[in-house]
């Protein structure tokens, strides 16, 4: 209801309906719609899907506006923009879709997304989807779009993106919207886009670009300036490599980027920005160094506002774990819609589902004293208490929200192990579907006393 409830879909009717399904839906995120929905509400969701008045901002419109009141209580939010694909190959009977990038995945569809993060970590909600299918006409034909403007690319997403957000800017005036991209979105034709005042981008360099300094070129630029710092980044395990921390040297200074020279145009103006350069100056042997290389218009010249900027870039990785909670936790790629365009209504309502797992496993981490209620309602924080300590009376007091997590991580097979990483939204996930069901339960058994 908070998030749906204010929906205008041309029709009360639809808008309950929306408000109803998202609260079905998420009770059973990961089951078909036949599993998670009565025989009467699976016709009624049919329906809402295939209904062509419906689309994804009337859908998200009322989320956005939540998220716009979350937003506007913080001095800075990162709004994290990331673009996944949609595998629908083993649906051949799926109406609408386009080709993908990997050669085994021929049919799908793409989103682009915009997820609003605090700095420290929160994901406060979603604020926009793009979706798009790349016809299959036009399969094999990629070097042809390079002579083509960007307003004709799908290169105008990143540049959408922080338009959208100076749309914004209105409803929360004294936060800073910083817009965190990674290496696709080093374009020229972005840093060149009209912001107002509050409205910032940062971006992964992707491109040892022309500068106007006596080096030449960007890499070579930040290499000649002073070092601010060391900065220790942890890196978990991955294919062959164990875990280590890697120790990165921190470099930062202003820079005068100039036009490409190839495409054709000319006369493009130089663009004054803010370069940001960690690198690992001594990695194992065998082992490529890291390196991070950022472009920002977020003023950062010394080393406490570039460790900053660098914190904010590591924040990215909060719209990767949301996507695969909105595949793998509602599995979104396994449903049956036989049409794209129900796909998408359905993705645009998941889409906020998946939020909520994300913030209720972040708002642990982050402040796990507050009350569990934030995220619980009480039958459901009681139905967990007694499922874990095998009673059948729950507490006078709430518990705080960092023990309900733990408990619901358990639920989800968290072993809580003193060395153990906190349970992630996979764990999570299956422990709140266990919960579900405990509920259900816990409510019959309290209608006999």
């Amino acid at each position: 209801m908070e998030e749906f409830g204010s929906a205008d879909l041309g029709d009360a009717r639809r808008s309950r309906r929306l408000v109803e399904l998202a609260r079905r839906l998420s009770k059973s995120p990961q089951c078909s719609f036949p599993q998670a929905l009565t025989d009467a509400e699976l016709k009624a969701a049919y329906r809402f899907f295939d209904n062509p008045a419906i689309d994804t901002d009337g859908i998200l419109v009322p989320h956005i506006g939540r998220t716009l009141e979350r937003m506007a209580q913080l001095p800075v939010v990162l709004v994290a923009a990331d673009t996944t694909e949609f595998n629908l190959s083993h649906l051949p009977g799926t109406q609408g879709l386009g080709y993908l990038s990997s050669p085994l995945a021929l049919r799908g569809f793409l989103m682009h997304s915009l997820l609003a993060v605090s700095p420290e970590g929160l994901p406060l909600g979603v604020l926009g989807l793009k979706t798009w299918i790349r016809p299959p006409e036009q399969m094999g034909k990629k070097h042809r779009r390079k002579r083509l403007p960007v307003s004709e690319k799908e290169s105008i997403k990143w540049i959408e993106g922080v338009e959208q957000l100076a749309t914004l800017k209105a409803r929360c005036p004294n936060t800073r919207l910083v817009a965190v991209c990674d290496r696709e979105a080093d374009l020229y034709d972005l840093f060149m886009t009209e912001r107002p005042v509050g409205v910032d981008w940062l971006v992964r360099a992707a491109w040892d670009r022309g500068v106007a300094h006596p080096q030449r070129h960007l890499w070579a630029t930040l290499g000649a300036a002073p070092l601010l710092g060391q900065v220790e980044l942890p890196l978990s395990s991955r294919h062959d490599q164990p875990a280590r921390v890697a120790h990165m040297a921190v470099r930062a200074r202003p820079v005068r980027l100039r036009p490409p020279q190839q495409g054709g145009r000319t006369g493009l103006p130089e663009q004054e920005v803010f370069a940001v350069w960690a690198h690992e100056e001594t990695p194992p042997p065998g082992v490529k160094p890291l390196e991070w290389m950022l472009l920002t218009t977020v003023p950062t010249e010394t080393a406490t506002e570039a460790m900053e900027r660098l914190d904010w870039y590591a924040r990215r990785w909060m719209i990767e774990s949301w996507h695969r909670v909105l595949k793998s936790g509602c599995r979104i790629e396994a449903r049956q819609f036989g049409d794209l365009d129900r796909f998408v209504r359905a993705t645009s309502l998941f889409a906020v589902i998946a939020w909520r797992i994300l913030y209720a496993t972040m708002l642990a981490r982050l402040d796990g004293d507050l009350p569990c209620e934030v995220v619980l309602p009480t039958l459901e924080w009681q139905a967990l208490y007694c499922r874990i300590h095998g009673t059948r009376a729950p507490p006078d007091h709430v518990p705080t929200l960092s023990e309900a997590i733990a408990w619901v991580a358990r639920l989800g097979g968290h072993l809580g192990r003193k060395h153990d990483r906190p349970p992630g939204p996979t764990v999570l996930w299956r422990g709140f579907l266990a919960l579900h069901e405990i509920t259900l339960m816990y409510r019959i058994f309290r209608q006999n006393e």
